[in-house]
């Protein structure tokens, strides 16, 4: 069949997607008119084989709603570290997967052991101030979720989400407790789980209200660089979250249920159906290799299709595979409670399987082939196992067809490339030259014990979050973190000033945590500078009677919206806008600024003391914006 025969379908497809209850065309090409949207979807729909993605009528696609959803998917500030976003790991380059192989022991507790899971890093443990604790598995490291992380692509075809299926159709506002969607809200149902958990997100016991609280006073993807079209068009003229949630929501409001009704959105935009055999099966007999083509029919000959049934190629049912022993995860039946479904997980759709880093629900495989020698392999652990798999067998002279079909017939060029709809911006964490090091040096303390420095967030101009940990130091005694712009010299530096100061809990060596917020405010920072922090501990029983730990190297930067205004607090006494806070910013611009004052450069724009400055200082004390 010619491109020019396939058009009349496909155009008659992309008409019904404008109707209510499909994805609008507009949506996924922005700012066309009808008709030449259509168009230009030819080349985007024209071998899809899946259909339209279901949405639920209480959340219906809009664009303002889908791109509120891609920006809220890559902020990294909607957790409490502002280090993780839902992004980070979810790629599109792998499949929407974590390629990051981080180990959790397991249930033994033992690392590099059989029962070892394969998940994805979250946040250094912290308590409900957000404060830093030592972790009985991680200790003070990032915490290692104990399940790999499943794709987000195609996801919006399931009826329940997660591994185990716990992100339910029946979408429950998670701060009313009530009914928000009754039935097709399971992108929803995920995509509010792991903002409030304390593994991959949020320090212990946070609130919605928190987060919200948070997202109303940062800038949009302040943290990441490289803005997809779509989303910098959403962002010009620095546009706030309030005012992104009035578009998408009609008010300014942001709340949980909203936050998930966005994200959910833009997930079902995430639809990979453009690969060589989706245009194999439209009737192009070139889209596909002749051993990719005996691959897909030996694929069907050793009854793979029975769970990865075409085109999605998973029937989303759960199954339980025999990877491991039960015990170590019963899968489906913690959510269900029905003996029946112990060990059972959800089988994952098998396009762009070849972009992916790790396999199963413990990330035991890295590569399709150890996948394919596991179904071929007799069963170690047979307990409630699926008798279909008994009927599953790749004869082993079809192993290498079967596998270059997986691997390179199913993977949409778009997802590889990471091309719209599946492009993303360049994350803070992507990004090694603007995240904090430690490079060594220090005096050891009390019991010959190096005191130690956490550093972990983005050293952003404006990050009110930031925070300096302490760890391994002696009970009972006081630190303050100094800080200098000149890098050290034979292991320490020579501060300039002093941030803050903690006093360490406990009795003996080897204390800690403690954890110091360390505000990054306008004025007392500069973008572009590298400043080096140490810990200095009084210890009698290090040498000269003071431990220092180690030095972090922080290098200072400014978000993507621009440096922001110094506060209308000038002085930093907790009250704004007062006459001192004047005077002490006219005898700031005469040169004469307190410790704890702003700068000069009110504005930020790296120009100190001008008319500029004077301007924003007085449209920031009126309660305008800098």
């Amino acid at each position: 069949m010619s491109d020019g025969l396939r058009f009349v379908p496909v155009f008659r497809r992309v008409m019904k997607l404008a109707r209510p209850g499909r994805v609008a065309v507009m949506a996924v090409f922005p700012g066309l008119p009808i008709a030449a949207a259509a168009v230009a979807a030819f080349s985007y729909l024209a071998f899809a084989a899946l259909p339209p993605v279901p949405q639920p009528p209480e959340n219906p696609i809009t664009e303002s709603k889908r791109v509120l959803g891609k920006i809220l998917f890559a902020e990294e500030q909607i957790s409490t570290s502002n280090s993780v976003s839902c992004a980070t790991c979810h790629l599109p380059q792998r499949g929407g997967t974590d390629p990051r192989l981080a180990r959790n022991p397991g249930l033994d507790g033992l690392i590099n052991s059989p029962d070892d899971i394969f998940g994805s890093p979250g946040i250094i443990h912290s308590d409900a101030n957000n404060d830093y604790v030592r972790d009985p598995v991680f200790g003070l490291a990032p915490q290692i979720t104990g399940r790999s992380a499943n794709s987000n692509i195609n996801a919006g075809y399931a009826t329940d989400l997660f591994w185990d299926g716990r992100a339910r159709s029946q979408f429950i506002d998670p701060e009313t407790g009530q009914v928000a969607i009754i039935a097709g809200g399971a992108l929803e149902s995920q995509a509010a789980g792991p903002i409030v958990n304390s593994i991959e997100m949020a320090h212990d016991a946070v609130n919605w209200a928190e987060v919200t609280e948070k997202l109303a006073r940062v800038m949009p993807l302040d943290l990441a660089t490289n803005h997809p079209p779509d989303v910098a068009a959403a962002l010009q003229g620095k546009v706030d979250y309030p005012e992104l949630f009035r578009r998408a929501f009609g008010d300014d409001a942001i709340t949980a249920s909203r936050i998930a009704f966005a994200m959910a959105t833009y997930q079902r935009t995430l639809v990979a159906d453009q690969t060589p055999w989706d245009r194999f099966q439209a009737g192009d007999q070139a889209a596909m290799t002749q051993p990719q083509k005996d691959g897909f029919a030996a694929f069907q000959a050793s009854n793979c299709t029975v769970c990865h049934t075409a085109p999605l190629f998973s029937d989303l049912t759960f199954r339980n595979i025999g990877v491991r022993p039960i015990v170590e995860d019963t899968g489906r039946q913690i959510v269900t409670g029905n003996i029946n479904d112990r060990g059972k997980f959800k089988v994952p759709s098998l396009r762009n399987v070849g972009l992916k880093r790790s396999f199963m629900h413990n990330g035991q495989f890295q590569n399709v082939g150890q996948v394919i020698g596991f179904y071929n392999a007799p069963p170690l652990f047979p307990n409630n196992r699926d008798p279909v798999l008994q009927t599953v067998n790749v004869p082993p002279g079809a192993v290498p067809l079967v596998n270059d079909f997986l691997v390179n017939a199913l993977t949409d060029p778009r997802v590889a490339g990471a091309s719209f709809p599946f492009d993303r911006p360049l994350l803070f964490t992507d990004r090694p030259q603007d995240q904090p090091s430690i490079i060594g040096g220090g005096v050891a303390g009390s019991g010959g014990i190096l005191p130690r420095i956490i550093v972990q967030g983005p050293p952003m101009v404006g990050n009110l979050d930031y925070r300096v940990g302490l760890d391994g130091a002696l009970g009972g005694a006081s630190a303050v973190l100094g800080i200098s712009t000149v890098p050290p010299v034979a292991g320490r530096i020579t501060p300039e000033r002093f941030v803050g100061q903690v006093f360490v809990s406990g009795l003996g060596t080897n204390q800690g945590p403690q954890t110091l917020k360390w505000p990054l405010l306008p004025g007392q920072v500069t973008a572009g500078e590298v400043v080096f922090a140490q810990w200095f501990v009084t210890d009698a029983g290090a040498a000269g009677g003071q431990a220092l730990s180690a030095v972090a190297r922080i290098p200072v930067f400014c978000g993507s919206s621009g440096c922001p205004c110094s506060s209308a607090d000038f002085d930093r006494d907790g009250d704004t806008g007062t006459d001192l806070d004047i005077e002490a910013f006219f005898s700031c611009l005469g040169g004469n600024c307190c410790p704890l004052c702003g700068s000069a450069d009110f504005d930020g724009n790296g120009d100190s003391g001008t008319d500029e400055d004077i301007e924003a200082f007085f449209r920031v004390l009126g309660g305008g914006a800098c």
